[in-house]
């Protein structure tokens, strides 16, 4: 993945096209670019987050932020109560839990939450 100014954008590879292309990840409105190198590539990834917030800013709008910060997971029932019996014995909530969870994975992976 590519970042840049707190932006996430995707590398994909067309061979039919002979092109790298990719675009924003982790917000709704649709931000792509293309390059035949991965240079040209990151150059229009750059460009292309320059121009998205470029035109927030000129129609008066915030520019999505990466991620919400909350987000809906279906785990089935089992899980849920075992999540649920763990956090109360911790007595923690089970967002807590769950972003104690989530921490110690990203941890593992090599990973660091920016906040």
């Amino acid at each position: 993945m590519l970042f840049h100014r707190g932006y996430y954008g995707s590398i994909e590879a067309s061979p039919e096209d002979d092109c790298l292309f990719g675009k924003l990840q982790f917000i709704r409105a649709l931000v792509s670019y293309e390059g035949r190198t991965v240079s040209e590539l990151e150059q229009a990834f750059h460009e292309a987050v320059a121009d998205y917030l470029a035109d927030c800013e000129s129609a008066g709008r915030a520019p999505e932020l990466p991620c919400k910060g909350s987000f809906n997971v279906r785990v089935g029932h089992a899980l849920h109560l075992a999540a649920s019996v763990a956090a109360a014995r911790r007595n923690v909530t089970l967002n807590d839990l769950t972003r104690r969870a989530l921490s110690a994975y990203i941890g593992q992976q090599g990973l660091t939450v920016e906040a």
